[in-house]
């Protein structure tokens, strides 16, 4: 190896005399970046200039802040804007699961409805989804179950089985399905076809194959977008308003009303959202490591290898 290439493999590290294949001492000097520090300096003087800023202004009233963060209608908003987003990711993820395996069909019937599905759902606004949903009991007053054109043996009154809560999770639920079903089929076609006809060869039905092995290896490239849709159903969960569901921003909106101190409260709601959003991005950081954890280890293992002796190794090859 040569004199510039030690150097190369030591840059960003302190200085160090390394000896050469020929005999000769080279003093191997890290490459210097005044630019970032520049930058970074530039960078955190501005971040803690807004921070500043912010956190001294008395309009934010702080103390008002503090009163209502903790104040039992929020923390019951909060835990309804929970409620939501578990119920309706459910939904999203078992009907977006669903709707894929249906998308990727060789039967053309069901391959073509489940894509009339994504179209259709995700072709129109989803507020105007839930309050469709809301208003089912206009266009359809009575829900029952029976035979088609024939007895009814059940029915039961729209507006009692469709209430605001369920009309949220269908609205919510459904609309996110469309967007999840796009996510599994990616993931399930980036799995190598060869590893199916082998399933096939080994005589796995194609349910079998699907289940012990696409699925499994799909989840890796699966789980990311999926928690970036949960965390992005948890705030889209505000959307409720309009159904007067009292989830966190509601509750909020209801007691801003009164007292007219819109910005503190809403500074509430922010503070609320972010810690949710917090829990989440952690839980999704230790479950895409444990589905990454075959994949990753063939890579990890040259990389350990790096450092001086390595370098040293090199240098004498």
């Amino acid at each position: 190896m040569s004199g510039e290439a030690l150097t190369a493999e030591t840059g960003g590290g302190p200085a160090t005399v390394r000896t050469s294949p020929g005999g000769e001492r080279i003093r191997a000097v890290p490459q210097r970046h005044p630019g970032r520090w520049v930058t970074s300096a530039a960078l955190l003087f501005l971040l803690v200039f807004l921070v500043q800023g912010w956190a001294a202004n008395p309009r934010m009233q702080w103390a008002t802040v503090g009163e209502f963060l903790f104040a039992p209608v929020v923390l019951e908003g909060l835990r309804t804007t929970l409620v939501l987003t578990v119920a309706a990711m459910a939904v999203g993820v078992v009907g977006g699961v669903a709707v894929a395996v249906l998308r990727m069909s060789p039967n053309p019937v069901p391959a073509r409805l489940s894509a009339l599905y994504i179209w259709v759902f995700r072709g129109t606004p989803l507020l105007v989804q839930l309050l469709f949903w809301y208003f089912l009991s206009a266009i359809v007053p009575v829900i029952g179950f029976g035979m088609p054109w024939g007895p009814t043996f059940f029915q039961v009154d729209t507006n009692h089985l469709i209430t605001q809560m369920t009309a949220a999770v269908l609205g919510l639920g459904l609309h996110e399905a469309a967007y999840m079903a796009e996510i599994v089929r990616a993931g399930l076609t980036s799995v190598d076809e060869g590893q199916t006809e082998a399933a096939h060869a080994l005589g796995l039905t194609r349910r079998q194959t699907l289940r012990r092995i696409v699925l499994p290896q799909a989840l890796r490239l699966i789980i990311p977008p999926t928690g970036n849709q949960a965390i992005s159903m948890l705030k889209t969960t505000s959307l409720v308003f309009a159904i007067a569901v009292p989830e966190l921003l509601t509750s909020i909106q209801g007691i801003y009303s009164r007292n007219f101190q819109q910005v503190p409260l809403l500074a509430v709601a922010c503070v609320w959202y972010l810690v949710a959003t917090s829990v989440l991005n952690v839980g999704q950081y230790y479950l895409e490591r444990r589905f990454r954890r075959g994949a990753d280890r063939s890579a990890a293992a040259p990389r350990r290898r790096r450092g001086p002796a390595a370098v040293t190794e090199e240098g004498q090859s």
